[in-house]
């Protein structure tokens, strides 16, 4: 006699599971799709945003670097010679003018599923020379102290000292560094919110419009915002 109340009561049991189970999944389903409303459902979308909270921070600062130069002056006259040299340390960010991107510059692919930025190139902004941190050797000997050669002489390893500062800066090591890390820095801001989107499929790749004139399929296998927004479909 258990049996048969066993068996019956197996009907409502698995119904119950069943329901359990419709629940979890619809609210998993749910989950995943209000993500993706409150984050605009879509990479262009998505995108946008980004590109517009890019824009509003109007200078990224990727990069920063300290140099030290050390220049040596010398003048004569009079059969006398002066010499002064500077030792002069200075910091040089490298900056990325956010406001200059537009969305001519974000292009999506939906075959490749890569998200393309064009980014605007490296500015160098500096050098901040750490005055406090100067040392200054050599006297003016004779000539110092009949002309006014110890002055003219800091002046010139000065200009001469920031003039150097700013080659370092421009030297191919670290522009490659700043260049990385704007890349670098500029695909984080598009994928994280694409991942929180639940559009982990997506593939955001950076590169400078230099770069991209070097591969011109870098342009050409991916469409602009406008095209997009006027044809979803890509057809």
């Amino acid at each position: 006699m258990d049996t048969p109340v066993s068996r019956s009561r197996l009907g409502p049991l698995m119904v119950v599971a069943i329901i359990v189970a419709l629940l979890v999944g619809l609210a998993i389903g749910g989950g995943i799709n209000l993500k993706r409303k409150l984050f605009g459902g879509d990479v262009t979308s998505i995108a946008r945003a980004s590109l517009e909270s890019m824009r509003a921070q109007n200078r990224l600062v990727p990069f920063v670097a300290r140099y030290v130069s050390v220049v040596t002056s010398k003048q004569s006259q009079l059969m006398f010679t002066s010499e002064r040299t500077l030792v002069l340390p200075g910091d040089v960010r490298y900056e990325l003018d956010l406001a200059k991107l537009s969305e001519r510059d974000v292009k999506w692919d939906d075959g490749t599923k890569v998200l393309s930025v064009t980014l605007p190139e490296i500015e160098i902004a500096g050098p901040e020379v750490d005055l406090a941190a100067a040392r200054e050797y050599g006297g003016g000997g004779v000539l110092g102290a009949l002309t006014d050669a110890r002055t003219t002489l800091d002046e010139a390893n000065r200009a001469s000292a920031v003039a150097d500062l700013r080659k370092q800066a421009l030297a191919a090591t670290p522009m490659r560094l700043a260049r990385e890390a704007a890349r670098q820095a500029v695909e984080r801001s598009f994928a994280l919110p694409l991942r929180a989107a639940g559009i982990g499929d997506a593939k955001v790749v950076a590169r400078f419009a230099s770069d991209a004139r070097d591969d011109p399929s870098f342009i050409d296998r991916s469409r602009s915002y406008n095209e997009v927004m006027a044809n979803p479909s890509g057809r």
